[in-house]
């Protein structure tokens, strides 16, 4: 396994990329109806904003402009978006992401944490 090691930019370059792009399609749902059929959030509201901060920031990760920025405001939305609308702040079984559902919340919020403290690394605008 340890010639598997040799492709750990590539891999985690593609890591940033497809998250990048799966948070911009959440982005493009509340902002524009992109594949739903829920309601869109009212301009100017904490649904609105959350939006166009998936929208905004999953393109500059996925395309790797000002990465570690982008992946640090990502990661505090899902932060807010856990605590807020999945865990509520409820005592007992409410605080775990299987019972909440907000385990993709959770997932992101560290996932856009280590993006933040790696970069863009390779295949990133920020290197040119």
């Amino acid at each position: 396994m340890q010639q598997l090691s040799r492709f750990t930019d590539h891999s985690y370059a593609l890591l940033r990329i497809i998250t990048g792009f799966m948070f911009a399609q959440h982005g493009l749902q509340k902002v524009f109806g992109f594949l739903t059929d829920r309601e869109l959030p009212e301009l100017f509201t904490q649904g609105w904003i959350g939006g166009y901060i998936e929208l905004i920031a999953g393109l500059l990760i996925m395309v790797g402009l000002r990465t570690r920025w982008a992946a640090f405001i990502a990661s505090g939305t899902m932060a807010v978006a856990y605590i807020q609308f999945h865990w509520k702040l409820e005592l007992g079984d409410q605080f775990f992401p299987v019972v909440n559902r907000g385990e993709l919340a959770a997932l992101y919020c560290f996932l856009f944490l280590f993006i933040a403290t790696r970069g863009g690394v390779r295949w990133c605008l920020d290197n040119k």
